[in-house]
């Protein structure tokens, strides 16, 4: 089933993955979809901000791996994708007032403000596939869930009003494949890189896997270590601190699929 589920998505392609999520045809997780392509994190910003977060993202490249910026007001990324629209392009956005979650929605145009500027990151979802291919299972990825994350205790490195605990996903790795999935991950530094820790949450500050402070719980099964990579929702709860009158962003699972 997963395997053709990845044949069917690698054949439409990028462009046509983001037609349908324009349709409204895919509306929940992404990953495992569209395999061999980068997936982004994102973050609008006031323009008043957005020098600070890149300067956040700068200081903190493993949480927060900047892949492109727009210009004020421009919603259009085409150094990431042919037509790519960050108003319309994402399966699911959430809306950030004065630092509080206010809502949900499929398509942000309305919104849409002359300065905003929206930030692209790299998603740990795009070397699943290596991880996969390498013959490691990824419990998530085979039953089309969202990833369990947790604040830590990990603080970043502060930059100008921007600052906040690093936000970790977390996926159960069989003890024999540890080490190989530590390998594999550390080839993409741009897309979080090798985990910040394998072995008891409490040594990062997570109290409860069972507690996930975004997407869905964590399961770890005997013969399992847990493996916490750097997430693009760390600098979701920077700018939450930071108390912006507005903010757009993904909403954890729901990446912007790029060329």
């Amino acid at each position: 089933m997963a395997l053709a589920r990845a044949v069917y998505e690698r054949s439409d392609g990028p462009v046509r993955l983001r037609a349908r999520i324009r349709a409204g045809e895919i509306t929940g997780s992404t990953a495992g979809l569209a395999p061999g392509f980068v997936q982004a994190n994102l973050a609008i910003l006031p323009g008043a901000l957005a020098d600070d977060f890149a300067t956040y993202c700068e200081r903190n490249p493993q949480p927060c791996p900047l892949l492109a910026r727009t210009a004020p007001g421009d919603p259009l990324l085409p150094v990431l994708g042919a037509g790519l629209n960050l108003r319309t392009d994402l399966p699911r956005y959430r809306e950030y007032r004065d630092g509080r979650l206010v809502a949900e929605h499929d398509d942000i145009t309305a919104l849409w403000r002359d300065d905003l500027v929206g930030f692209a990151l790299g998603c740990s979802f795009s070397f699943e596939e290596s991880l996969v291919a390498a013959g490691i299972r990824l419990r998530h990825y085979e039953e089309g869930r969202n990833l369990g994350m947790y604040r830590t205790s990990l603080a970043n490195e502060p930059a100008g009003l921007l600052s906040g605990p690093m936000v970790v996903s977390m996926r159960p790795i069989a003890e024999r494949d540890v080490t190989r999935a530590i390998a594999i991950t550390e080839r993409y530094p741009r897309l979080h890189g090798a985990p910040v820790h394998c072995g008891d949450p409490a040594a990062i500050g997570i109290a409860d896997l069972a507690r996930a402070d975004f997407g869905e719980p964590g399961e770890v099964r005997a013969g399992e270590v847990p493996c916490f990579w750097a997430s693009g929702v760390t600098p979701q709860v920077a700018i939450e601190a930071a108390r912006p009158d507005l903010c757009l962003t993904h909403k954890p699972g729901s990446m912007l699929i790029t060329d």
